[in-house]
């Protein structure tokens, strides 16, 4: 029987926490410590009832109390210990999918890849997709459903979800349809499944509404492609044909739908050894991984923005004579004229669609059409009635117009402010949810999901390829598959998500090998979106006159922008998103106020000064960050922070800004009499020995290249040739190559990294010490002004040097060097003087001060066994994935072919920048790299001679514009 009794459900839960300590410790001896200590107190009772109201102890019966859980006599079928098995599935974010690989240890997924044979990732992932792992295992899941924020039974759910569908269905007094006062609330939908699965709901009951929202929406995109085009339709970009670039506000390579295989074209045209450069130029307020790759960044506010898209339309659509406007804009406006069928222009979601539209125009008008974008059919699911918008529904609501609620896979409460108060007036509202978020608290109901590598989906990816989402275990706390969700709110017997998802498909693939054959490849082959042959609205043109966009300035400017890697809030409690540097400010585990220098200056701001921001009636008080490069007048502010039910790692980190998305009137910064609070930020944690940045992350320009194409070589005599040389003598030889010209900063490598290698998370304070402990830093550098700063990106590991400064000064030869280059850590003779950090040049060691991987709020399953879990007073850095040459060496020794090792950063770089291989082979990647004549060494007066090296990154002016 269960230590509470015959009580169970919310019954058990609400007696456990009337219960004094005492009695606690008396029923559960094994808690009587976790119970002394205030935190741990709370955790364990809040974990304790929802186990308690989940049937955890009094639902599942006696059972058979004497056989204990064992380990398997066989194991499954393709699973051979030391061997790791690959599955395609896919990561979808606001609706869109990315191929991902997961790679699983006896059965346990511990490191997501990207799937090459998807068109939207091409084999490379983002910061998000990589953290998938965390997300995974992370213990602050649902574990359960909710009744009012308290756990209940199934049971209980099941009865509530019986009465709301008889109140929808009921015939109405007044003759309106059934299910009139139903409304369902989705993000964007891409999968044909749902889609079809929410239609069927909706002819069940046919006066529900379907209202589509996203937190971070692309609505404005979908609505000016259909205002140009006249009906649904996505504009898709092929960089690898565009000469000339021009980026409005752009976020074409670090979050558009596409953005991995956006990247990997762009980069394809930006290095002169490799092919023909394009010219790229960026016009935005604040900067973006975009306007730094540019070869023009020209930083502008909104209004200014506004302006600069009315003037070059009127000149491209109506060959109206060059007048007002920047002194840059003529230049611009003629080299894309000039390079008509191979220039493209790109806007960022942020501008209305009558914007959008305008820019379709503008690059129907440059001929790029069926070479450098195409218009196909959009990937978003297209229903048969009409959705409503979030206001549509919250105006509903307010007017008591709403009887039923289903809010599937979204977090209104927390993203939309005059949703929490308008949700009070419905009557039956189950949120359907993975965690139970601050949505899932404020409904009636809760209904946990499982999470995305535990489901049966499908997914469309910008081009309209569909995706297979495929599970990759058991529900680890038991929540429900989505589509099956949805047939149960229909009534409906539970039916297998397989099944359901089979049966969207069955037409397409008949057979039981083309379903093989779909689950294999991750992908649905023929499924691509195909052309449409829409031609371009007269509407699009007629809104192209510069009066449209006229410059109305108003500062300071608030634009709020979602958080480079907590998105909009949905990766709060994952601490890898929020220990990951953001890629231009580094700064970690907050959102401050970014700020211009001018206003900086004008305020007598410096960094972590506290200020009031107020717009309206919201108010939010926060530190500052100045942030170089940003258009003088404008502030920006990250959403996605200042959550409260996020988890035990996101709640009540950073500021919430979400209300102030609402807000009107005039934004107030106002310097407050608050002590300035420490901001952890990364950037001056790891400085590199004196010298002038532009010889680090050396650079120049195409005419300079073409002069001389070695002129970011090293000049002095004997650089290369010394007495104290160690050329590679083994077999094989370890090295890499870096090329500064691909690198966008996106972080991506720096999460592989750490995943694949179990680096621990150290916390907020930890890293305001100084003692983060990424072995992959990505190193902003800034040159020139702070209103116009050059800027460069340069990834920096352990450069593995032939002359390792590090190892004659280790006093216990606990770091050394093998036979193949690798400078290799002897975890075991460590006992922490930290000689070879203070020796090395390059500053790319980590000391485990404390023992942070025990700290890790994240269960062993989940860490890569083939790696050690070093332990405090250890010192860790770049192993080159040594794990991954030894099985590479393994699989060389049996089946007799070459060694083929890829490490986790080169992986999941997005642009292929980094490279890597043996240095030996004639015809390997890394070795024609390392022949370029961009490549260089840092910091070669050192005389380290590192087995890293870089291709200096080349820039493509128009002489015409001004440095």
């Amino acid at each position: 029987m269960s230590p509470l009794g015959r009580f169970s459900g919310a019954q058990a839960a609400r007696r456990l926490m009337a219960l004094p300590d005492s009695e606690l410790a008396r029923r559960f001896p094994h808690l009587e410590a976790a119970l002394s200590h205030p935190l741990d107190r709370r955790r364990t009772l809040r974990l304790l009832a929802l186990a308690l109201a989940g049937g955890g102890m009094a639902g599942c019966g006696p059972g058979t109390p004497d056989r204990g859980f064992v380990s398997a006599v066989r194991a499954a079928e393709g699973v051979v210990p030391g061997i790791p098995n690959i599955y395609a599935t896919a990561h979808v974010r606001d609706g869109y999918a990315e191929g991902i690989l997961v790679t699983h240890q006896m059965g346990r997924p511990i490191k997501v890849e990207g799937n090459p044979a998807h068109p939207a990732s091409l084999g490379a992932t983002d910061v998000m997709a990589q953290a998938l792992i965390h997300d995974f295992y992370d213990p602050d899941r649902a574990t359960g459903p909710l009744h009012r924020g308290m756990p209940v039974s199934w049971q209980d759910l099941a009865d509530a979800m019986h009465a709301m569908r008889a109140a929808v269905t009921a015939p109405r007094s007044d003759g309106g349809q059934p299910g009139r006062r139903l409304r369902i609330l989705t993000g964007t939908v891409t999968s044909p499944a749902l889609g079809r699965t929410i239609d069927q709901l909706l002819a069940a009951c046919p006066g529900a509404v379907w209202h589509r929202w996203d937190a971070i929406g692309r609505e404005n995109v979908s609505r000016g492609t259909s205002l140009a085009y006249g009906q649904p339709t996505a504009v898709t970009a092929d960089l690898t044909q565009a000469d000339v670039l021009l980026a409005l506000d752009s976020d074409l390579l670090d979050s558009a739908p596409g953005h991995l295989a956006h990247a990997r074209a762009f980069a394809a045209r930006r290095n002169p050894v490799r092919g023909v450069m394009s010219r790229v130029y960026a016009v935005e307020s604040t900067p973006s991984l975009t306007g730094v790759a540019a070869d023009h960044r020209f930083s502008v506010s909104p209004a200014v923005l506004n302006e600069v898209i009315g003037r070059l339309s009127a000149r491209i659509l109506q060959n109206e004579a060059p007048s007002g406007g920047p002194d840059w804009l003529g230049a611009v406006a003629t080299d894309l004229r000039a390079s008509r069928g191979r220039a493209v222009i790109h806007l960022g979601p942020d501008h209305a669609p009558e914007v959008h539209a305008v820019v379709h125009a503008m690059n129907e008008a440059l001929g790029g059409r069926g070479r450098v974008f195409d218009v196909i059919a959009t990937p978003e699911y297209q229903p048969a009635a009409p959705q409503g918008t979030l206001s549509d529904l919250i105006a509903d609501m307010e007017s008591g117009g709403v009887d039923a609620l289903l809010i599937l896979d979204v977090n209104p409460v927390y993203q939309a402010p005059r949703f929490a108060a308008a949700l009070g007036h419905v009557a039956h509202s189950i949120t359907l949810a993975d965690r139970p978020h601050e949505t899932a608290q404020a409904a009636r109901w809760h209904v946990p999901l499982a999470h995305g590598m535990e489901d049966w989906g499908d997914a469309r990816g910008h081009d309209g390829t569909v995706a297979i989402v495929q599970p990759q275990a058991m529900p680890l706390y038991g929540g429900m598959n989505l589509l099956s969700a949805l047939h149960a709110c229909m009534g409906q017997p539970l039916r297998p998500a397989s099944d359901l998802l089979r049966a969207t498909w069955r037409e397409h693939m008949p057979s039981a090998r083309d379903w093989h054959d779909a689950l294999a490849s991750g992908v649905i082959a023929r499924t691509r979106s195909p052309s449409v042959s829409a031609a371009l609205q007269p509407a699009a043109v007629r809104v192209a006159s510069p009066a449209s966009f006229p410059r109305t300035p108003a500062q300071p400017v608030l634009l709020l922008r979602p958080d480079p890697h907590l998105w909009d809030g949905r990766g709060a409690n994952n601490p890898w998103l929020q220990e990951l540097p953001r890629p231009l400010s580094k700064v970690v585990w907050d959102n401050p106020l970014l700020v211009p220098p001018d206003l900086a200056r004008d305020l007598h701001l410096r960094n972590g000064d506290v200020v009031d921001l107020s717009q309206g009636e919201h108010h939010a008080r926060l530190p500052v960050w100045i942030q170089p490069g940003q258009a003088a007048g404008c502030v920006v502010g990250f959403l996605g922070w200042g959550r409260i039910h996020a988890g035990e790692t996101g709640n009540h980190v950073g500021t919430d800004l979400y209300p102030f998305r609402d807000a009107t009137g005039p934004v107030r910064v106002d310097v407050t009499k608050v002590p300035s609070v420490p901001v952890a930020c990364t950037e001056h944690h790891a400085t590199i020995i004196n010298t002038a940045p532009s010889d680090i992350a050396r650079h120049g320009t195409l005419e300079q290249y073409r002069a001389n194409p070695a002129f970011l070589k090293d000049t002095e005599a004997g650089q290369e040739d010394t007495l104290y040389r160690r050329p590679p003598d083994a077999t094989v030889a370890w090295g890499m190559g870096i090329d500064l010209n691909a690198c966008i900063g996106c972080n991506a490598c720096v999460v592989a990294c750490q995943v694949e290698n179990n680096v621990p998370v150290v916390g907020r304070d930890a890293v305001l010490h100084q003692r983060e402990m990424h072995w992959l830093r990505i190193d902003r550098i800034y040159e020139g002004t702070e209103a116009a700063p050059d800027t460069f990106f340069q990834p920096m590991l352990c450069m593995h040097c032939e002359q390792a400064p590090c190892e004659t000064v280790c006093p216990v030869g606990a770091t050394t060097h093998d036979s193949e280059g690798l400078n290799v850590m002897v975890y075991n003779r460590c006992i922490g003087t930290k000689f070879c950090s203070n020796n090395c040049p390059y500053k790319v060691r980590r000391f485990n001060y404390f023992a942070f991987a025990q700290r890790e709020n994240r269960p062993a399953p989940s860490r890569n066994p083939d790696v050690s879990v070093r332990t405090r007073g250890v010192m860790e850095k770049c192993t080159f994935c040594v794990q991954r040459i030894a099985q590479a060496r393994i699989v060389a020794d049996r089946d007799g072919v070459p060694e083929q090792v890829v490490t986790a950063c080169q992986a999941a770089c997005p642009t292929q920048a980094i490279s890597f291989g043996d240095i030996n082979d004639p015809i390997a990647d890394v070795t024609r790299r390392k022949a370029s004549p961009l490549d260089y060494a840092a910091l070669p007066e050192q005389g380290t001679h590192p087995r890293v090296t870089y291709e200096g990154r080349i820039r493509n002016p128009n002489p015409d514009i001004g440095s």
